[in-house]
């Protein structure tokens, strides 16, 4: 399994960015894909966890982020709208099987990350 993101950047406050996510190895039907994120000096959070075409988001992203699914292209997307510096953070997606997980609104909280393989991260920067 494999995920590659890309898409960071610098940018300003209430800009857009859109972040991709290609996934290889796995059967997007078998697998919650999430982001992630974590700042300098804080906890990871997680953003969205998409399956099966539904998704749930952290509450400070709702009506912001949206993120879909490409199963064709096998890609995962976050866009990413009217940012702000709080959003400033690495960006990494993560898979993870449905056969260690239901896939519930509080899948992201409970994200077992030593289950799930990992993208290295993306970058994003929020200027003021």
């Amino acid at each position: 399994v494999q995920l590659v993101e890309s898409g960071g950047g610098l940018v300003q406050t209430g800009g857009s960015l859109r972040l991709s996510c290609i996934v290889s190895g796995f059967d997007f039907d078998d697998y919650v894909v999430g982001w992630f994120r974590q700042a300098p000096g804080k906890d990871r959070e997680g953003v969205s966890c998409i399956s099966d075409g539904t998704t749930y988001y952290l509450h400070t992203v709702k009506g912001r982020f949206t993120a879909s699914s490409d199963t064709a292209n096998n890609t995962v997307s976050l866009q990413m709208t009217n940012l702000e510096p709080d959003d400033t953070a690495v960006y990494k997606c993560s898979a993870i099987s449905l056969i260690l997980v239901v896939f519930a609104e509080n899948t992201c909280h409970v994200w077992n990350k030593n289950m799930a393989f990992w993208g290295k991260g993306t970058l994003v920067t929020v200027s003021s």
